[in-house]
């Protein structure tokens, strides 16, 4: 297993982890958890950097890697509406679009082709990953909305937007 798909594992043994820290809900959790979301975040970036400076993309790491990242934003969300901190619907639009991209690509897939992240998408994960840290801190509410609005708006921005650029994806005449 190489490097970047190793960090890609780090991760998803860090999902579980962060869960249990806040769980666990001890004296100061949260910053425990924030520093492990921090490093797995930090891992994201990190493993797609190695796989492609290094020439180590793998089949593996095209599937692990956004799944991993998938799961980990997910969760957080999950703890943030358990908490009343973020409506569940949030979670439903922030979900459905994950769904729904991912769909397209397996559409494509079917094809032959290939859906490349857009930068679109690299934003709305850099943007939600600041916003779950931002949110695993004792911040004021309104700074709270903020986020999770940051989070809806970059979602949706780049679900219409992957669905805009690869229409031609779907053969809209067989629906």
């Amino acid at each position: 297993m190489n490097l970047a798909n190793q960090l890609t594992m780090f991760r998803v043994i860090l999902i579980p982890v962060f869960l249990i820290v806040l769980y666990a809900d001890f004296t100061n959790c949260r910053y425990v958890a924030l520093a492990i979301f921090a490093v797995a975040s930090a891992t994201d970036f990190l493993d797609g950097y190695i796989a492609r400076s290094r020439g180590l993309v793998t089949d593996f790491g095209k599937f692990m890697d956004p799944l991993a990242d998938k799961v980990l934003v997910m969760t957080a969300m999950l703890m943030f509406v358990s908490w009343g901190q973020m409506p569940a619907w949030v979670l439903a639009v922030v979900l459905a679009r994950e769904l729904a991209v991912s769909g397209l690509r397996m559409i494509a897939a079917t094809e032959g082709k290939v859906i490349a992240a857009a930068w679109s998408g690299k934003i709305k994960t850099a943007a939600t990953m600041v916003c779950i840290l931002l949110m695993l801190l004792p911040i004021p509410p309104m700074v709270n909305t903020a986020c999770w609005i940051v989070i809806l708006l970059a979602t949706v921005y780049s679900g219409v937007e992957y669905f805009i650029k690869n229409k031609h994806v779907i053969d809209w005449s067989n629906l």
